[in-house]
């Protein structure tokens, strides 16, 4: 399996004994993506087995603490452990001040260079192999939710490709990618060796969020991760907070069509989340409530 979530931290503004500040890691082949880097999460980097110098993008949704004062200390862990490959940190509106302070905080020249971009709603990052969107939420603070996305991508037919005369090896790769390639003096298409559209895996994480249109829009056959600060009692008091209630996760979860759901950014007032789990499954069944440290494969 090439496509891992880890949950690093699920908790809501204090973290307890047994949930941390928020954070997620993507495993995506050989590149870990964090969302959000709430205090301690090189800690739960190290305790999860999710080596944290393979990673080089950082996405910070917004700056309330509990989503980035992890920062400082993961940043020098870094520096510490020799890293000399950029690091990409994106974040709203502010980013560059933010990481001004952060590295003044760490007192010491980093080893590696640290390239801030600032998020707008729309395309933040695409590679050959996935892309990532931000969404505006609707929060007491300037917030962006994240949706990973593979790349649409065709099923390469090996068989067919070798009848044509395609040998394994850098030609596979020039037709995947939707380059023609000759052999014996003879053109190959890709549309020759390329079958039908791969169904692409999504993650959509809304970080801190009332629930809003944004993120049921990009919601369809996705894996939604989402606000869950309160659970359905509590409706007056998320509203307040500009949270969501467990209920109101799993509404959006029906409306937007996702194929999953996790409940998280939840409060420490909370020492079971059995009877927030149920009243969420009686409005979308799949349903779980995340744990620190539980692993998800898509």
């Amino acid at each position: 399996m090439n496509f891992e979530v880890v949950f690093l931290g699920t908790s809501a503004a204090v973290p307890s004994a047994t949930r941390a500040h928020a954070a997620i890691a993507i495993k995506y082949f050989n590149e870990i993506i964090l969302f959000d880097c709430g205090e301690g999460t090189q800690r739960q980097l190290i305790s999860s087995k999710t080596s944290y110098m393979k990673i080089n993008h950082i996405f910070i949704t917004h700056y309330h603490g509990d989503h980035f004062l992890g920062l400082p200390g993961l940043l020098q862990t870094m520096s510490l452990s020799d890293r000399t490959e950029p690091l990409t940190i994106y974040g709203p509106r502010g980013i560059r001040d933010v990481l001004e302070v952060v590295l003044r905080i760490c007192r010491s020249e980093l080893s590696f260079e640290i390239i801030p971009h600032e998020i707008r709603h729309g395309p933040v990052y695409t590679s050959d192999k996935f892309r990532i969107d931000a969404v505006k939420v609707d929060h007491s603070a300037l917030t962006y939710g994240l949706v990973f996305e593979e790349v649409k991508k065709r099923e390469f037919l090996r068989e067919k490709a070798i009848a044509l005369g395609v040998k394994p090896g850098p030609n596979f790769s020039r037709l995947h990618r939707g380059e023609e390639v000759i052999v014996d003096g003879k053109t190959i298409r890709p549309d020759d060796v390329l079958g039908s559209e791969k169904k692409c895996k999504k993650v959509v994480y809304t970080s801190d969020t009332r629930p809003c249109q944004n993120i049921v829009d990009v919601s369809k056959g996705a894996v939604l991760i989402h606000d869950s600060t309160y659970d359905g009692s509590m409706q007056d008091q998320a509203v307040e907070a500009t949270h969501s209630t467990s209920v109101e996760a799993a509404e959006v979860a029906v409306q937007g069509g996702a194929k999953k759901l996790f409940l998280t950014h939840i409060s420490p007032r909370y020492s079971s989340t059995v009877e927030m789990l149920k009243e969420a499954k009686t409005v979308f069944a799949a349903t779980s409530v995340a744990q620190d440290f539980q692993v998800f494969k898509p």
